[in-house]
């Protein structure tokens, strides 16, 4: 039977310093020409990682925390946040002046021009502060947002807001997905279409965006540097990103 293997992009595919390390280039590539399937789960949007899809020769991808999958560049799932939600939302956060960012597959618009949160954190993917566009989710598939805040300013947003799925990936801000939406439900979707037993899944991350991805297949390896609640859920903990923990958890599981 076919395999699949998933990755995350930031501290698992990716070193803290948003490098490639060469040991996951072979890697990657070994598992290909055995014939095993590889995708990229992420919350990242599809043309934030464009360049490591042709570098991998990698086709097939769960984006958006599984909001837009692909699988061999055909689209085969899209879950976009509810328009009237998120226009609500909005109302909220310009009260509140926490800014947000709108991403769909092929751009980010943000509805604030300059502001430091939005950079320092887009600056920790290696991207700069999208270009002013307020009205962008008007007529647009948003798959997700980023709103901006500090921690403190959760509890208003999680409580009011209980249709949508809040995950902080930063210190100044946190992705909006519709509820329930995770790399779980797209990861999901893409092995019910294409009929792979669980036990022929396997999904690496660090995050806490890869708990459910982690839970839900039947393989899920914590990287050596992933967060203490992503290892608790683990099958198996592999060596920190920076010292072959790719290729370390794949030879664990004799996948090369």
């Amino acid at each position: 039977m076919k395999k699949i293997v998933f990755f995350d992009i930031d501290g698992t595919l990716l070193d803290h310093d948003k490098n490639l390390p060469d040991s996951t280039r072979k890697a990657v590539r070994e598992l290909q020409e055995n014939g095993t399937y590889v995708a990229i789960a992420t919350g990242r949007a599809p043309f934030m990682y464009e360049s490591l899809r042709k570098e991998l020769g990698i086709e097939s991808f769960v984006s958006f925390n599984g909001q837009y999958v692909v699988f061999e560049n055909e689209v085969i799932y899209t879950n976009p946040l509810n328009r009237e939600t998120l226009k609500e939302l909005l109302e909220d956060t310009k009260k509140r002046e926490h800014p947000v960012v709108h991403l769909n597959h092929m751009t980010a618009k943000a509805n604030n021009k300059h502001h430091t949160y939005i950079e320092e954190s887009m600056a920790s993917l290696k991207f700069p502060h999208p270009e002013y566009d307020p009205e962008f989710y008007m007529d647009k598939e948003i798959y997700q947002s980023l709103l901006f805040c500090q921690q403190e300013d959760e509890p208003f947003y999680r409580k009011k807001y209980d249709n949508f799925t809040f995950i902080r990936w930063h210190q100044y801000s946190m992705d909006v997905l519709p509820k329930g939406g995770s790399k779980a439900e797209g990861i999901k979707k893409m092995i019910e279409k294409l009929g792979f037993d669980l036990e022929d899944v396997y999904a690496f991350g660090d995050g806490l965006n890869d708990i459910e991805m982690i839970q839900s297949v039947g393989n899920g390896i914590a990287m050596g540097n992933a967060v203490q609640e992503v290892k608790n859920h683990a099958n198996y903990i592999t060596k920190h990103v920076d010292d072959d923990g790719i290729l370390h958890g794949l030879k664990h599981f004799e996948l090369i």
